[in-house]
């Protein structure tokens, strides 16, 4: 006989989530719970939903603008539309804004904690402690007018580079502001007060690890290059398919976007090869940021902001490093788009004012990645791109459902922490806008960078090849081959892919014995339609999605999920200060133009190259603004889960689950030791670099603070 349960939830019983049961094996006696759990979590789809409520429903990013303020604060609605196709987030009700019925009115800063998620996915004490009010505390700062008058006489760029050592070193006192001292007085956390006291008034950054052992080796061309494959944005570097590269854009609007590059740009440092030849021995790559960015760059170039488009390449040296070659930067053609671009190439140079403006060629660069990465590759390729798994799990598979409890640890926290950003990071005239160069324009862009999101593409293998780094290869260990041997984030990441992979394998086929068995499973099929027909609904069309008929497209599709929450947030997430907590080695703006021979700033580049570079780079605030959100990202809580850890040792009754998942434990530790071991071996020269940093992104076990390693099992900050 199975208990009388007190309410109409599976959650009154800790005995009952430890059950793991199909649809269609489920006790006539649990059936109606089962049932009735899941309408619930539903809800109706209407009314303003409150903190005590359990519901999961779907709306539009109908909540970044406040178009009550003016109309500076409107911004577009995402999601629903053709033009600006976007993932759903979690449904709240709140009322819609007078100005704009169709925009979510939004909360005071002042009540960012209580922003509604369904009450499962609120942030724990440990986590609020920690972490969120620390940063509630911090970041209204830079939003405050007094925080202005901490700077100097040239607020808009530091003076020098010890300017900034020195925020390491001595630290800068900030003022108190109200809703500090309301978090303060409110968290009833001894802990919390400790930390972030109300008397606690200056501020000093921790030495980022990327000038921890030499203050200058960031500027090297070997760091550049070797950051692409090891640093905090290692998914975008491509093979180079075609000289010159191509563009895609439309023709008839934007004109002729090829390269400009030549051969004699690139020639000299290809050691004894032609172009042609290097590409055909997959020895050319190249980091393109050009398509995405020319259509926006007038718009982005009337702000106070100045930014380019830009082309690198980089060719692979026989000891496996990255060399730069040539950066190519590129402006709309001051005549008008359909007359193509206004494009200078740049290439290496050892000495003299050639050598500064190969410095700013790849700051230039680096702003481009900076601000793609925290856009695209982070925002929108994990955080993003998640929360409509996290909601159709909950509303389709019943915590019963042996998926439900494959996935459940993998979104931990995720609604929370996405709810926090649209409230601060992402909002009009929020940190995002503040800090990087998109301005208001960040979120469109997202939006249409999303058009071209592929599920399947998400597969770690899958991607690395479409990238044209790696090759398929049915004799290697995880099917594919590395064009780049040393290439540190592809190594680490295939052995923990293929660790997830094998886990889900053998947890799927305990419950699964045929494929007919997943074509019937209601609850399954009903999860994954609406995955696709509303949680990912302006992609629902696309001939990519899974069909979701066979045990294998089960296994891929899980294994695609967690490693997004997992591991590929970890790599892209958790060397944010390491890498961008030093300004210059990857600043999110720059202010101005390249200076031009014949003119002013030419000269000052000539007398003082070091001031004119950080004349161009991010600004003193929102310099210090991005070092304070990206040291807060960075952190690991103590509360914090890695990947093969799980929350309750005994979190099923199955046997066969628990020993499979605890020997999915062993591998990933297997997989520690292997990465100890190949930083430590100093054979290869892309595991520490010039900056002597080893690549721990992907060390899978963690420990609380800002550590550099350890892989979450979910999104969670």
């Amino acid at each position: 006989m199975f208990p009388v349960m007190a309410k109409s939830t599976l959650y009154a019983s800790p005995g009952f989530i430890q059950l793991a049961y199909l649809p269609s094996q489920t006790p006539a006696a649990l059936q109606q719970y089962r049932d009735n759990e899941l309408v619930n979590l539903r809800g109706s789809g209407t009314g303003e939903l409150k903190e005590w409520d359990r519901v999961y429903d779907y709306d539009y990013y109908n909540d970044l603008g406040e178009p009550d303020k003016g109309p500076e604060y409107a911004r577009p609605v995402l999601g629903g539309n053709s033009e600006s196709p976007y993932p759903r987030r979690g449904r709240t009700g709140r009322p819609h804004t007078k100005t704009d019925p169709k925009c979510e009115s939004r909360v005071p800063l002042i009540s960012s904690l209580d922003l509604y998620v369904p009450r499962d996915e609120k942030h724990g004490e440990v986590k609020v402690a920690y972490s969120l009010a620390h940063a509630l505390m911090i970041l209204p700062q830079f939003f405050h007018p007094e925080f202005m008058s901490l700077f100097d006489s040239t607020p808009n760029e530091f003076d020098s580079f010890q300017d900034i050592l020195s925020l390491y070193e001595e630290g800068i006192k900030l003022p108190q502001v109200p809703l500090q001292q309301f978090i303060t007085n409110s968290v009833p956390f001894e802990m919390l007060k400790e930390i972030c006291s109300a008397g606690e008034s200056l501020f000093k950054f921790p030495n980022p690890q990327v000038i921890l052992e030499d203050k200058t080796a960031w500027r090297s061309d070997e760091e550049f290059g070797r950051q692409m494959l090891a640093g905090m944005h290692p998914v975008i570097i491509s093979g180079l398919q075609e000289f010159p590269p191509k563009s895609i854009l439309d023709l008839k609007v934007y004109g002729d976007h090829t390269s400009k590059i030549t051969k004699e740009h690139i020639q000299k440092n290809l050691d004894s090869f032609s172009v042609e030849e290097a590409i055909k021995n997959k020895r050319l790559f190249i980091v393109n940021y050009h398509d995405t960015l020319m259509p926006y760059l007038r718009h982005i170039n009337a702000t106070k902001n100045k930014v380019y488009a830009s082309r690198t390449l980089l060719y692979l040296k026989t000891d496996g490093t990255l060399k730069p070659v040539a950066i190519e930067l590129s402006l709309p053609h001051p005549l008008g788009d359909k007359f193509g671009t206004d494009s200078k190439v740049y290439t290496p140079s050892e000495n003299g004012v050639d050598y500064e403006l190969w410095q700013l060629a790849k700051a230039y660069a680096a702003v481009n990645d900076a601000g793609f990465h925290q856009l695209i590759s982070h925002w929108l390729n994990t955080h993003a791109v998640i929360e409509p798994f996290v909601i159709a799990t909950n509303r389709q598979l019943s915590t019963l459902h042996p998926i439900h409890k494959l996935l459940h640890p993998h979104f931990r926290d995720t609604m929370a922490t996405n709810a926090l950003a649209r409230q601060v990071l992402l909002n009009a005239g929020g940190v995002l806008e503040k800090a990087a160069f998109f301005d208001k324009y960040a979120m469109e862009i997202c939006a249409v960078v999303y058009k071209d999101w592929i599920f399947t593409d998400q597969a770690l293998p899958a991607d690395l090849v479409k990238r044209g780094v790696a090759v398929e290869d049915s004799c290697s260990p995880h099917g594919v081959r590395l064009l780049i041997e040393d290439y540190p984030y592809a190594v680490d990441g295939l052995e923990i892919w293929s660790s997830i992979k094998a886990w889900v394998d053998e947890y799927c086929n305990l419950y699964y014995k045929s494929d007919n068995m997943v074509q019937k499973d209601a609850e399954l099929q009903a999860w994954w339609k609406e995955v696709r027909e509303k949680g990912h609904g302006d992609l629902k069309e696309k001939p990519w999605w899974p069909k979701m008929q066979t045990i294998q497209q089960l296994i891929d599709s899980c294994t695609i999920i967690i490693w997004i929450a997992s591991a590929l947030h970890a790599a892209i997430n958790y060397g944010l200060y390491s890498y961008g907590g030093y300004p210059p080695n990857h600043p999110l703006i720059s202010q101005r133009f390249m200076p031009e021979p014949g003119t002013a700033a030419y000269e000052e580049l000539e007398a003082d190259p070091d001031k004119v570079f950080l004349k161009t780079i991010t600004p003193q605030y929102q310099a210090l603004l991005s070092m304070s959100l990206n040291e807060l990202l960075s952190r690991h809580t103590p509360d914090e889960l890695y990947l093969g850890q799980r929350e309750c040792p005994e979190w099923t009754k199955d046997k066969e689950a628990l020993d499979a998942f605890v020997r999915f434990g062993k591998k990933v530790d297997d997989i520690g030791d292997h990465i100890i071991k190949l930083n430590t071996e100093g054979k290869l020269k892309n595991r520490t670099g010039p900056v002597k940093i080893p690549y721990t992104l992907l060390f899978p076990s963690g420990k609380p603070g800002l550590t550099g390693k350890g892989i979450p099992n979910s999104v969670t900050i």
